[in-house]
């Protein structure tokens, strides 16, 4: 299909996506408790986090309203941190879901994710599952702040592709430490039999800011591009980059559909304060209502026009853009309570590097 049709028929995709905005993915963020330290976590979570979980009761109150408007079926609840591990409930959550027809998966950063819980989850009815191996052994435990959770991630992956019946992928955070070791990586990825592999850059929100190491140059992102599109020629492996920026001319070299940033459109979450977002990592600005005082089907049938309408974000470098149509201003999170400015474009400084 010529490129100039196939841009315009997804335009026209993306808009009616916006219209019906029907909701596919439901992050929960069940807890701000994190067994680890990650240098990049966007919601600066902690071991001795302040805020206790969310009563899993709470929740299945807000969301149930939405079997009105839904087949539960066609809902994922994904279930994320913090570390969603630490509940000790989390079976029992995810048989209630299930009960109550609705799909869930969990995030994690595979450190408690023994024999015993794969048991476990898998018997609630866990259905997909998205584990994080930041690079070898030694940018790995950079990342995590922990030495032993490269082992600990490893053991969780050789659980995880035993179990023909979960869907999964495994996803690496590119940063300065590990773009050199992509081919090793790869290469240790597809002797532990992993089909899905997302990689991800690193955007300067959360513990990131201000750390230089996690920040790509415009020539290290151009190689990410390439490495990513050499694996998927090979077809070992199905690699992509993920949904988190747009990158011009790399589009179709790095992922299977054009970019485009679905938060508020088919994604929302609930945090653990009870707040109603999208992508857990957007900042706290965009919260559209709070469960304990709103009606969670009703904040999303009526509110979330500021990521309905997306022509707010034609300002700073958005405004004189040239590709400003098929990225629509980028991705949710890498823009601030201001809204002056996009925090980073992936795309401009590949651009201007060449």
């Amino acid at each position: 299909m010529p490129g100039k049709l196939f841009q315009y028929l997804h335009r026209l995709f993306r808009a009616n996506e916006i219209r019906l905005h029907e909701l596919s993915y439901l992050f929960w963020e069940c807890t701000r408790r994190c067994n680890l330290r990650c240098l990049h976590c966007g919601s600066d979570c902690s071991a001795g986090s302040a805020r206790g979980d969310m009563p899993f009761g709470d929740f299945l109150r807000a969301i149930l309203p939405l079997k009105k408007a839904y087949p539960p079926n066609t809902i994922t609840v994904v279930i994320t941190g913090g570390e969603p591990l630490l509940r000790g409930d989390l079976p029992q959550c995810g048989r209630a879901l299930r009960e109550h027809g609705f799909r869930w998966s969990i995030v994690t950063n595979g450190y408690a994710y023994t024999p015993d819980v794969h048991a476990r989850l898998l018997a609630a009815g866990m259905g997909a599952i998205t584990l994080s191996l930041d690079g070898l052994e030694d940018a790995h435990s950079w990342l995590r702040s922990s030495t032993r959770s490269f082992a600990n991630a490893l053991k969780a992956i050789e659980l995880i592709t035993a179990s023909k019946r979960l869907c999964y992928d495994i996803v690496t955070c590119v940063n300065r430490k590990n773009i050199n070791t992509l081919p090793e990586l790869k290469e240790l990825l597809i002797s532990k039999k992993v089909a899905a592999w997302r990689l991800f850059t690193i955007a300067p929100i959360g513990r990131a800011k201000g750390n230089d190491d996690l920040q790509l140059t415009p020539q290290e992102l151009t190689q990410l591009m390439d490495f990513i599109a050499g694996a998927r020629a090979d077809r070992r492996i199905d690699a992509k980059l993920s949904c988190e920026a747009y990158v011009g001319a790399h589009e179709k070299r790095v992922r299977d559909a054009p970019f485009f940033c679905r938060a508020g459109v088919t994604i929302a979450s609930v945090l653990a304060d009870g707040s109603i977002a999208a992508c857990p990592n957007i900042n706290r600005h965009f919260v559209q209502g709070n469960i304990y005082r709103d009606s969670f089907l009703d904040v999303w049938s009526n509110r979330f026009e500021v990521m309905r309408n997306r022509r707010w974000t034609r300002t700073g470098i958005c405004a004189r853009c040239s590709d400003y149509k098929r990225c629509n201003g980028g991705a949710m999170h890498l823009w601030s309570e201001r809204q002056d400015a996009i925090l980073t474009c992936i795309n401009q400084k590949m651009l201007h590097s060449a």
